[in-house]
């Protein structure tokens, strides 16, 4: 892997994560010194997150990470609803001459089904998270679109960043659990216009949730605290010192 490569898919990862918070400067100097690298591959690096839409530009601070808001929330979703339904309608139809495929999400919908009382009841949900990632991965390769593969997977991007606005709710991963099982299900059974309706359904319930399970807003810093990075929407932009558990879109 390249050395810009790698220092992208670094600071890609710990932006997602919040361990780059909203307002974090992303210096030349103090960047390729903690990622061992030179200045001209983090160069590049900064330049790909600020294409993801993870970083900008900032007059006299270099490039920081942009911040986060709910604001974004219904255009994102917008987008991921089209991208996500023809991802899951081509799967589907390819599906019906790919026996491998239907057993992969036959699979996939066996193990979410067995994670939807575990959730329920309060188990800690990272397996979970990674569980939604290999359906996606699923999806994308059956989908056999490669253009429509980068587009969702920037889309993704951004809303694992939205769900950490929300709250942690168990009923809720476990609601989402038993839909992204519906939808291997209806991929797994060659039914593209079930696994579409199961998509958009699972969708809007993860938009709902967004909407009316914010996180409340951080306290302000006492006085003669540095200023928190400044956001486009304060009452429900995740800052530094309000990183909450995650909950699932």
């Amino acid at each position: 892997m390249r050395a810009s490569d790698r220092a992208h898919l670094t600071l890609r990862e710990e932006i997602i994560a919040g361990d780059l918070a909203p307002g974090s400067v992303l210096a030349e100097v103090e960047q390729s010194a903690r990622l061992g690298i030179s200045r001209t591959p983090l160069r590049e690096a900064l330049g790909r997150l600020v294409a993801d839409g993870l970083a900008a530009p900032s007059a006299g601070r270099g490039v920081v990470v942009t911040a986060v808001s709910l604001d974004e929330a219904a255009p994102l979703f917008d987008l991921r609803i089209a991208l996500e339904v023809l991802a899951v309608r081509r799967s589907a139809e390819n599906a019906q001459h790919d026996p491998a495929a239907r057993e992969l999400f036959s699979g996939l919908a066996v193990r979410f089904e067995d994670a939807v009382a575990p959730l329920r009841e309060g188990a800690e949900p990272s397996e979970y998270y990674a569980l939604t990632e290999e359906l996606d991965r699923a999806i994308d390769s059956t989908s056999g679109n490669a253009y429509l593969t980068d587009s969702l997977r920037t889309v993704r991007i951004h809303l694992v960043r939205l769900r950490r606005l929300s709250r942690h709710s168990p009923e809720r991963l476990a609601e989402s659990a038993r839909e992204h099982a519906a939808i291997a299900r209806a991929v797994a059974g060659t039914n593209p216009e079930l696994a579409a309706a199961a998509t958009v359904m699972h969708l809007q319930h993860a938009l709902s949730h967004l909407r009316t399970a914010p996180l409340p807003a951080p306290d302000p810093p006492p006085p003669g605290d540095p200023a928190q990075p400044s956001s486009t929407n304060t009452t429900s932009t995740l800052g530094p010192e309000a990183r909450p558990k995650e909950t699932t879109a």
